[in-house]
């Protein structure tokens, strides 16, 4: 049976969880800050102790220092010390022990840290008990602090009475004693015992009283305490502490001295070697903190139990208050509810119910709108759903008829289409790839493109495909060629991509090219046959008018500029034809080359006398600044010599006149880069594309002879079968770079 609560019931508890709710969190974060001001009291209490204590252990060593450093730099203790008066120096013992009566030992070495003199004994010559610290003090030359556990021959030797036979701990400050000319005389070493000092206890005490414990342990056992009656209690340092300090790490925690429960903070304490000696540590008491928490405790919880009490009153009256206009509220909005939206809510309050009542009753006159509004609207929305409907059917259709066309123009393409999926299955093969590749459609689409073929050049087609599906991106279209049943074929393959850039297949275009590489082949023929055809007449008509130019006196000069403009034209006819022999010869493989090694800078000096005429024709210089340095490159010396000086004619015919070229080159890892730079007028991006391709010519402002555009193309073919690359730059202070790589002249290039 489920439980039904009154508006009044669901008010009053309500309220009521509030407010124990609100107390409860009162109490939780009261206590919680009284726990951290309880733990911060005893870590700041901790802290503070810690750092008096450290400063008090070591407040003694300091005074030692202070009260010899004076004594020792005495002439009379210096001039007795140099000639070893043992007698004299003990009596300077005594009176220093005067001044530093917790003093335990005092004795004075010399530079081998043999004792001199000794204030509890008599005995000298042999060496000081503590070699380490008389070894650091003479090292560093300046005084040494450290805490030494020392044995009882020690003790027996230092110390009086004798019959010692324990060890000790004792805080050591050895002083050296210097000349004024920083001559080293010796030292003196003072040692302050700590077990059973009468005076440590009684001053910490004086500080700290009876809350804090601060002792010293030697080897986890206590020696010295300001609570003498704790001497004896727990002297033992229990052992997960002592492990910790041997560690080298402090330690915090509780710990029981006595029958009491303490805070405490250990800090290790280590010799002049770092290795563990003994402890300092602090305890804090927490019975009288612990007193405070618990009255605190005590009258939080009261205060809560009387505001719990409040708490149910203050429910009782505000759920009485409000619940009975809440209740005509409920009463109104059930009748609304049910449908009768002509239904209003009467309440006479003027306070949030009543604006909730006013609110309400504007809700129920908006709903009775609204409702009419979406009458109208349905009806609109059914007539926008019909002509949607209406677009969708044309637009469908304009698809439908996109996609015939589509299909028309594949199907009527010269050029085979292959398209393939993401997961490199044929979704698209039209009628020319069928017949370049001699495959029906039903055997290849839907398959794999692996299974096209998988051996020749096909198979190098396939790992294309891989490679562009791996690595796609905006520069992933490829171009390939293969030879495929007797054709060739030219393939360009290009990625698709989907929505969310992901790869969505690849488009490839197949086009056979085999009768274009015959009709190419054949037209390389002929151009070779008629160059040859043409080279020997043009060669003699080239002998002829140089001799009636060199021996015809009676010509006047009318007839000899004609003459010489036939000569000029037939130099270049000839220039023509044998680069295009040239360009012909390198295609067919029938260009020989004669690889030796050879020297960069000599290759220049002939290339530059060989276009000096030229240069100096248009009064422009060329500046060789090869050095000696350069390694010996491996090449065909005609041929390079026939790059350089392409190069330059070049340089010179495009620049302005008056202007310099300058040939430079370096060395490039195994190869050396030659470059030959002008101040032309850089070429264009347009026009780059052109550059070392055959039979292309650039448009420039600048007066030049014509010539076939075969140049570059030649130097590219060179330098490509010397396996370096050619490349263009535009100067960084204008004007044009071109630069060519050859390989640097090693042992095994030869072979």
């Amino acid at each position: 049976m489920q439980l039904r609560l009154s508006i009044r019931s669901k008010l009053f508890l309500s309220i009521l969880l509030i407010l124990v709710v609100s107390y409860t969190t009162l109490l939780f974060t009261t206590f919680e800050g009284l726990e951290k001001h309880v733990e911060y009291d005893i870590a700041h209490g901790l802290e503070e102790h810690l750092n008096y204590a450290r400063s008090q252990f070591h407040v003694r060593a300091d005074q030692i220092k202070i009260s010899l450093m004076q004594p020792i730099m005495a002439p009379p203790v210096q001039e007795h010390l140099a000639r070893r008066d043992s007698v004299w120096l003990r009596d300077a013992l005594h009176r220093w022990k005067k001044v530093l009566p917790f003093v335990d030992t005092l004795t004075i070495i010399d530079p081998l840290g043999r004792v001199i003199a000794r204030y509890n004994s008599d005995r000298a010559g042999e060496l000081f008990s503590l070699p380490e610290i008389v070894r650091q003090m003479y090292r560093e030359k300046k005084v040494v602090f450290s805490t030494e556990l020392v044995d009882a021959k020690f003790l027996r030797q230092e110390e009086e009475p004798a019959g010692i036979d324990n060890e000790a701990m004792v805080v050591v400050v050895a002083m050296p004693i210097f000349k004024p000319d920083g001559t080293l005389l010796g030292g003196v070493v003072a040692a302050d015992k700590l077990n059973n000092d009468p005076y440590l206890p009684f001053k910490v005490q004086d500080i700290f009283g009876e809350d804090a414990e601060v002792a010293v342990s030697m080897r986890g056992m206590r020696i010295a305490s300001n609570r003498s009656e704790d001497n004896q209690q727990n002297a033992v340092m229990e052992p997960h502490i002592l492990e910790r300090l041997q560690k080298g790490y402090s330690y915090r925690g509780r710990a029981e001295i006595g029958d009491q429960e303490y805070e405490t903070v250990f800090e290790p304490l280590t010799n002049s070697r770092g290795d563990f000696v003994g402890s300092l540590s602090v305890a804090l008491s927490k019975e009288n903190l612990q007193k405070i928490r618990v009255d605190s405790l005590k009258n939080i919880l009261f205060s809560a139990v009387i505001g719990i009490l409040l708490s149910f009153a203050i429910a009782f009256i505000a759920a009485r208050r409000f619940s009975g206009p809440i209740q005509e509220l409920a009463n109104g909005a059930r009748l609304i509810e049910m449908g009768d939206l002509s239904q209003r809510v009467v309440v006479r309050s003027h306070d949030e119910v009543g604006e909730l009542a006013g609110s309400f009753n504007r809700m129920v006159n908006a709903l009775a709108e609204r409702d009419s509004i979406i009458s109208r609207k349905n009806r609109d929305l059914q007539e926008l759903n019909e002509l949607l409907e209406k677009k969708v059917t044309m637009r469908t259709a304009e698809l439908s008829m996109e996609m015939g066309r589509l299909e028309t123009i594949l199907t009527s393409m010269v050029e085979g289409v292959l398209v393939t999926d993401s997961e490199g299955r044929i979704i698209l093969f039209n009628p020319a790839a069928q017949a370049i590749l001699n495959l029906v459609p039903y055997k290849v689409v839907g398959q794999p493109v692996e299974q096209l073929g998988t051996s020749g050049d096909f198979a190098n087609l396939v790992q294309c495909i891989r490679e562009i599906k791996e690595t796609w991106g905006p520069v992933a279209s490829r171009q390939e060629d293969l030879t495929l049943k007797g054709k060739r074929l030219k393939v360009n393959l290009a990625p698709m991509a989907r929505e969310g850039n992901q790869f969505a297949g690849i488009v490839m275009s197949l086009r056979d090219i085999t009768t274009e590489e015959e009709i190419d082949r054949m037209k390389t023929e002929f151009i070779s046959t008629v160059s040859h055809e043409l080279k020997t007449p043009l060669t003699s008509m080239k002998g002829s008018l140089q001799l009636l130019l060199n021996r015809g006196k009676w010509f006047t000069n009318t007839e000899r500029q004609l003459l010489s403009v036939c000569l000029r034209n037939t130099q270049r006819l000839i220039r023509m034809i044998s680069e295009i022999l040239d360009i012909s010869r390198m295609e067919s493989g029938g260009m020989e080359f004669t690889f030796k090694s050879l020297s960069m800078g000599e290759l220049v000096v002939y290339a530059v006398e060989e276009i000096k005429t030229f240069a100096q024709s248009r009064n422009i210089s060329i500046i060789n600044s090869l050095g000696d340095h350069l390694p010996l490159v491996y090449g065909d010396y005609d041929r390079l010599i026939q790059v350089l000086t392409n190069l330059l004619s070049n340089a010179v015919k495009f620049s302005p006149e008056g202007k310099i070229v300058m040939v430079l080159a370096e060395q490039e890892g195994n190869f050396l880069t030659v470059s030959v730079a002008d101040r032309a007028k850089a070429i264009q991006w347009a026009d780059r594309d052109k550059l070392f391709k055959k039979f292309q010519q650039l448009e420039t402002d600048q007066p030049m002879q014509g010539g076939t555009g075969l140049g570059l193309a030649i130097c590219k073919e060179i330098i490509e079968k010397h396996h370096g690359k050619i490349f263009y730059n535009a100067g960084k202070e204008g004007g044009n770079v071109f630069s060519f790589t050859v390989p640097i002249f090693e042992e095994n290039n030869g072979k």
